[in-house]
């Protein structure tokens, strides 16, 4: 295959596309959602089979436990796939909204339009549930989507892309709408970020070194995040039961996501209370600990943190831990080392917890809940095509208004500028 032919083929027929479903009205395109979760729920078995065939050349070719957990559909996530779908259908439809009209001293009328990006490609690595919520959140929006998954998942993502070309065709919308590309040649990649005549933004899902590559090679503006080093500072108003639980939850609920917590921080004044017990639930789910000077001081058995530590994202079973003196030193260890990400204080302190919200400059900031929690489905965006730690555009999960930009609208009645 002449993957640059390929490639243009695919942006030609997005950019054609793209007028189409910028234009679609909203019933045909909540319809085309409904279709798409009914055949994802119908083809469910089809779905694991194909699944398990990625899972199997995953093993053989021994990737790590993160990766094989990011890779595997199971019932409950082909099932909040169809939730994803049916939740975003029933959203509004943000395509063609005005907002902030008023008129001018002139008599116009000044407002603006929210209308999709145009066509909208992204590249992502392991999950297969991303092709489902990519297309729905890019077919609600208005936009065309070229989608190139990661190697590793090529018949999950090919099988999901049928029920997706399914619901498109039942509703008369073209399957090109939604592209996935079917070639696992890296040249494709470098083709799409570079094809600025069909491609209006870039959205990468996948680890540091992906992220780090399109950064250097892309022609086309990213709504992206680098890493996830996510944090939760245990303040010394924090109320014991929810530390505990919200700390195990943070860590061990699922390893392998870039909201996972990788530090932990505790004030000093309750460290000697707080993190025996908390140590001891990470043993016990095999979780290991690398803390500073002052962690091993009260828990002996872990290994010492070196600097490296706190600025990694681990996506695996092992935890940062370390003492600071005060909510003034978590927000700075934060600053120092963070990704701005997702990072969670832990207080009942009113005063405290607004001083963390308001001085933690990440994309999602937390007060007494689990860092897991950042996520557009949790939030009730139905999906999210990413979480951008950008400040520019969007910035966290990234829903329907993410995936459009708004233009200035006037209206007049015959009015000529004196």
């Amino acid at each position: 295959m002449d993957v640059q032919t390929y490639m243009h083929g695919v942006g030609r027929a997005a950019r054609a596309a793209s007028r189409l479903i910028a234009k679609a009205d909203t019933a045909t395109k909540n319809k085309a959602l409904l279709l798409m979760a009914q055949a994802v729920e119908r083809t469910s078995k089809q779905l694991m089979a194909a699944n398990a065939v990625d899972v199997d050349a995953a093993r053989e070719q021994k990737l790590d436990a993160a990766a094989i957990d990011r890779l595997t559909l199971t019932r409950t996530n082909i099932a909040a796939m169809v939730d994803g779908l049916l939740q975003i259908a029933k959203l509004p439809d943000p395509v063609g909204e005005i907002l902030n009209m008023r008129y001018r001293p002139s008599g116009i009328q000044v407002g603006q339009m929210r209308v999709p990006l145009g066509v909208v490609g992204i590249i992502y690595e392991s999950r297969p549930n991303v092709t489902a919520d990519a297309a729905s959140l890019c077919l609600k929006s208005g936009n065309a989507a070229i989608l190139r998954g990661g190697s590793e998942a090529l018949h999950s993502n090919q099988a999901i892309a049928a029920c997706v070309h399914e619901g498109l065709k039942a509703t008369g919308l073209p399957e090109t709408v939604v592209q996935v590309i079917d070639t696992i040649d890296r040249a494709a990649v470098g083709e799409l970020v570079t094809m600025q005549e069909y491609v209006d933004v870039i959205v990468p899902r996948g680890g540091k070194g992906l992220i780090e590559r399109l950064m250097r090679e892309s022609r086309i503006p990213m709504i992206k995040h680098l890493h996830g080093v996510c944090h939760v500072y245990i303040d010394d108003k924090a109320d014991f039961d929810k530390a505990l639980r919200i700390a195990d939850n943070a860590k061990t609920q699922r390893l392998g996501t870039c909201n996972t917590m990788e530090t932990l921080l505790i004030a000093r004044s309750i460290a000697e209370r707080v993190l025996p017990p908390l140590c001891r639930i990470y043993v016990n789910k095999g979780i290991e600990l690398r803390g500073d000077e002052a962690a091993r001081a009260i828990v002996p058995e872990m290994k010492a943190a070196t600097d490296e530590d706190w600025y990694t994202e681990y996506l695996d079973a092992i935890l940062s831990v370390r003492i600071v003196d005060n909510i003034d030193q978590a927000i700075e260890h934060i600053a120092a080392y963070g990704s701005q990400h997702t990072d969670a204080i832990v207080t009942e302190d009113i005063t405290r917890a607004r001083q963390f919200m308001r001085e933690v400059d990440s994309s999602s900031v937390m007060v007494n809940a689990s860092t897991r929690f950042a996520d557009g489905y949790e939030y009730g965006l139905g999906a999210e095509i990413g979480i951008s730690t950008d400040k520019l555009h969007a910035r966290g999960p990234v829903g329907l208004e993410g995936l459009t930009s708004l233009k200035w609208v006037v209206i007049g009645d015959g009015h000529v500028r004196q």
